[in-house]
């Protein structure tokens, strides 16, 4: 039989530790996000140091036995646990006879390769070019050129001989205006959500956590269209980066928002973080948010801490938040369970889903209060309006008009207290 799986290149992971009680996690990190990357990691090494050599990273000693051991297992990319300056970048190159990929190229690469929508392509397109721009050299050596060159999203000029400041500035300027219009749009569908005044509740967390598998269990459980709606799933780092938004419908009337955003991971880079933002605009409008954690990974607290590094860099401070345990079933707790106001559970699990839906009903439709009222015949519209925002309980039709048992959002109860019965 003929094997047409593209073979994975050969990558060996290196880093220097600055006595870092995180590094072994920063490292393990970094095999996952270069395996994400269609890599094969072959062996890694690290060296312990004060400080980061100016030009080479690495001492020259840490160099040669990297270079040796990397040769050996017929490595062809090194791929190293922090951003790099251009100037160390092509020493460790030359010295190495390597490709040589810093962490923050290696998540660009994964997200260019990951986009699937217009604005993500463009926001990840700009924060390449971001990240290029201070790495532009002259020089003729045929590394040098190829820096950027896993990119799927390639546009002009993609060597560094054929670009320049000049031009990358104008692709930035043209990116950035072709994305506020982008985001423009985006916006005024978020505004009609907004208009709705239904709560919203985002899912946040660390990436491949079971976001958008719990997006699907809380859709399979209360959508009569889940198979229509379903989002991507797939075992992988940052799988999507493209934020998804459905209406969940519990029972009782009950209804909410939910959105599934990009998912979050250490020393996430800065332009990157910068250029998702628009899309990050559902979880800074979000009425709750659920932190979803795998309970499985022996990482799981420095992961948490990750999402809590994240949210405050983009600026999501005093929005309530459940921490939701996930992949319980691969730890030997019983499960589900409310701890607090967290859970344990499992998303592919349905008796674990529907707990779920009842904490997020308990957190988010608390300040609700129950009106009875009655409403003329022929207030058509206001009847319409509570059956979209409110969670109407009865409805009886008298000749005095509709009496209604409802519970009201509070932003709502004004424009109801002339109805009360």
């Amino acid at each position: 039989m003929i094997d047409n799986q593209p073979k994975k290149t050969k990558a060996y992971i290196a880093g220097v530790n600055l006595n870092d009680p995180n590094f072994e996690y920063y490292m393990t990190e970094l095999a996952n996000l270069t395996e994400a990357n269609n890599m094969e990691v072959v062996g890694q090494s690290f060296q312990n140091a004060e400080s980061i050599v100016a030009g080479t990273y690495f001492g020259v000693g840490k160099i040669n036995e990297i270079r040796t051991m990397a040769q050996g297992l017929k490595a062809k990319v090194l791929v190293l646990n922090d951003e790099l300056t251009p100037v160390q970048i092509r020493n460790l190159e030359k010295l190495t006879k390597m490709r040589v990929i810093d962490r923050t190229e290696l998540i660009l690469e994964i997200f260019s390769n990951r986009a699937r929508t217009k604005q993500a392509k463009l926001q990840v397109q700009l924060a390449r070019l971001q990240y290029e721009l201070p790495r532009l050299h002259p020089s003729e050596n045929n590394l040098d050129q190829q820096r950027g060159g896993g990119f799927a999203n390639r546009g002009a000029g993609e060597s560094k001989l054929e670009l320049n400041r000049r031009t990358i500035g104008k692709q930035i300027s043209a990116i950035k205006k072709e994305l506020k219009a982008v985001a423009g749009q985006e916006e005024i569908k978020a505004a009609r959500r907004n208009q709705s005044r239904l709560p919203k509740v985002a899912l946040v967390g660390y990436t491949n956590a079971g976001k958008s598998t719990t997006m699907n269990g809380l859709l399979r459980e209360f959508s009569k269209e889940a198979a229509d709606k379903q989002v991507f799933v797939k075992n992988m780092l940052f799988a999507t980066l493209d934020t998804s938004v459905r209406r969940i419908d519990l029972k009782d009337n009950f209804s909410f928002i939910l959105s599934d955003t990009v998912g979050f991971i250490s020393k996430l880079p800065h332009n990157l973080v910068e250029s998702f933002k628009a899309t990050l605009q559902e979880t800074r409008d979000a009425d709750l948010l659920i932190n979803v954690v795998d309970a499985s990974d022996p990482n799981m607290v420095q992961m948490i801490r990750t999402t809590q590094n994240v949210l405050d860099e983009i600026g999501v401070k005093e929005i309530p938040m459940i921490t939701a345990y996930n992949k319980a079933d691969k730890t030997d707790r019983n499960y589900p369970q409310i701890e607090g106001d967290d859970i344990l559970y499992s998303a592919i699990d349905p008796k674990s889903i529907k707990l779920l839906a009842d904490l997020i009903t308990k957190r988010v439709f608390a300040n609700y209060e129950k009106f009875d009222l009655i409403l003329p015949l022929s207030a058509g519209k206001e009847l319409a309006y509570l059956h979209d925002h409110a969670q109407v309980l009865r409805e009886d039709y008298q000749d005095d008009g509709v009496h209604i048992e409802a519970n009201i959002a509070p932003d709502d109860q004004g424009r109801f207290r002339q109805y009360l019965a």
